[in-house]
């Protein structure tokens, strides 16, 4: 059995958490979310905290345990704590301004690029080069996050781009001839 699936998720003080059939919704001090899980699976409530099962011993339904468990936990997790992503950006004259709830992006190209968060994603630019991504549901904050940096992800030569806050860049050496000296 799943170890990760078997263990009970305990719901703290403040939040409500309620299934109806194969759904599961989750309300807390910073909002609320809601999300269907598999047929194979079932959640129930027991003595504070939410119990995620399987119907059957199946590789699917195997599979979908742990699955199903971590999903409800990021729901519980999100609507307590909420989530954030930060990203830098790196390479002279790449900035990022946020216009009302818009953020834009001058990365170099022809153009700025815009970008408008959907509902329940907030968006912060504390400084040109650091943008914040705050929300409750930690699938849409690491999309969202994931949309920004493929607008000039990092290159290998110089790093320039936007890259995730701690994430290393692999750096490639470049041209032989150039560190020689030519010739």
């Amino acid at each position: 059995m799943s170890r990760i699936g078997k263990a009970p998720i305990p719901i703290p003080t403040g939040v409500e958490a309620d299934v109806d059939g194969v759904t599961v919704k989750v309300k807390g001090p910073k909002g609320a979310l809601e999300r269907d899980i598999h047929p194979k699976m079932s959640a129930s409530i027991e003595d504070g905290n939410i119990v995620v099962d399987r119907q059957d011993d199946g590789k699917e339904a195997r599979s979908l345990h742990g699955l199903t468990r971590t999903l409800i936990a990021n729901m519980v997790r999100g609507v307590t704590e909420g989530y954030q992503k930060t990203l830098l950006i790196t390479g002279t004259g790449y900035r990022a301004v946020q216009e009302g709830n818009k953020l834009v992006l001058g990365m170099g190209l022809s153009h700025p690029v815009e970008m408008a968060p959907p509902d329940g994603i907030e968006i912060e630019v504390p400084s040109p080069t650091r943008i914040v991504v705050k929300g409750i549901d930690k699938e849409l904050v690491g999309q969202i996050a994931a949309n920004i940096r493929a607008v000039r992800p990092p290159e290998p030569y110089k790093g320039k781009g936007i890259r995730y806050e701690g994430e290393r860049i692999r750096m490639k050496a470049g041209k032989a001839g150039k560190a020689t000296g030519g010739k």
